[in-house]
């Protein structure tokens, strides 16, 4: 079971979203009494980056733990993931949000071990949960702060190190499918990059939504396991242009909706599988920034939308509103089994740049999970 924790306004003692807090999804525990705090080393571990560059810039070190700010809690990690930004962070193309931590890692999973003191009881929140959630930048450690209303219980079925390869991809493909493609049951879906982290969540996600996907992935074995994770159909990107294959799956009608983690050398064939009225979102641009040609006139004709997106800017108010809507969406499919995170490989967070080189060879199938604690 999870609550919603809301407070009234003082104007109308309507419902409102609390500026701080936002809403809550604590699970259900009972009379569990309150663990005490424990005892806090003066350092924490973390990884740190010095200089930018490959895989051999990082490195395990002993650095002073976050402070506990207000509307906050102190989160001990007992697993993190890696994500295609932290590649480009630790090369020095992707800085940290400005006064947000810029140690590696967008995601986290783990147990509280401190809350703050303005954190109203009423939130359910205890030391001793077990959560989940996407950070602005710190998972490479041994702890985080993390404000609360970020923060999702881990079902009972999950464990820490599953329960970290979920809130960065599931958010992301959420967030673009939900808010910002407006999918509806029946809509076609094109995913690139099917086998990746958040390719893998947005093809679950399209199942329990109602869509159908087709995904492109490079190797036979990363086909094979999209279509057994409900993809209707995957194209191997290396036979030449994806469009014959998308508008024959589609009866020449064409996708509704498009993710895209390539960007420019995709640009052109992205728009000619789109459906009337279809949007394309772009991901990521690994392929390149720069589109040498974009015809306007089929964007006109076909009322086309070419969207960008990017969650790790957003604001603090829509990241709790998303985790809030994800989260009494998505955490009983999880519980249920109808979703499930993807884990390729775990490795111990001292082998962090094996884990690097490891993503950089693009063989991974969904998520590559840095383990901090047993």
């Amino acid at each position: 079971m999870y609550w919603t924790i809301i407070h009234e306004s003082k104007s109308t003692g309507a419902p409102a979203l609390h500026p701080l807090f936002g809403v809550y999804y604590i699970q259900q525990r009972g009379t569990q009494p309150v663990l005490p705090a424990p005892e806090r080393a003066m350092l924490t571990n973390a990884v740190i980056v010095q200089p930018f560059g490959g895989p051999e810039v990082l490195q395990l070190a002993s650095v002073d733990p976050p402070p506990l700010r207000p509307g906050c809690a102190r989160v001990a990690i007992h697993a993190t993931a890696l994500n295609r930004a932290d590649l480009l962070q630790r090369q020095g193309h992707y800085p940290a949000p400005e006064g947000e931590s810029d140690i590696l890692g967008l995601e986290m999973a783990g147990v509280v071990s401190e809350i703050a003191q303005d954190v109203p009881e009423a939130t359910g929140l205890r030391v001793g949960d077990r959560v989940m959630a996407l950070l602005p930048g710190g998972g490479y450690a041994d702890e985080a702060v993390v404000p609360v209303g970020l923060l999702m219980p881990v079902p009972e079925t999950l464990t820490l190190v599953e329960a970290a390869a979920i809130p960065e991809v599931f958010l992301t493909a959420y967030s673009n499918l939900v808010w910002l493609g407006s999918m509806h049951a029946d809509d076609r879906v094109l995913i690139h990059a099917g086998a990746s982290g958040v390719g893998t969540a947005a093809i679950q996600l399209v199942r329990v939504l109602g869509g159908r996907s087709i995904v492109t992935a490079g190797s036979a074995e990363k086909r094979i396991f999209c279509e057994q994770l409900g993809a209707e159909k995957a194209i191997d990107y290396h036979a030449g242009s994806f469009v014959p294959d998308v508008l024959s799956w589609s009866q020449n009608a064409g996708v509704h909706l498009i993710f895209d983690f390539v960007g420019a050398p995709y640009l052109d064939q992205n728009l000619r599988c789109l459906a009337t009225d279809g949007r394309l979102i772009i991901i990521g641009t690994m392929g390149g920034r720069m589109a040498e040609q974009l015809d306007l006139g089929l964007l006109l004709s076909r009322r086309l939308q070419v969207i960008g997106t990017a969650l790790r800017s957003r604001t603090l108010l829509q990241k709790t509103a998303l985790t809030r809507e994800f989260a009494d969406f998505a955490l009983p499919l999880f519980a249920g089994g109808e979703l499930r995170p993807i884990v390729d490989k775990v490795f111990a967070l001292e082998d962090v740049r094996a884990a690097h080189a490891y993503m950089e060879s693009n063989g991974n199938i969904g998520k590559i999970v840095l383990q901090v604690r047993a």
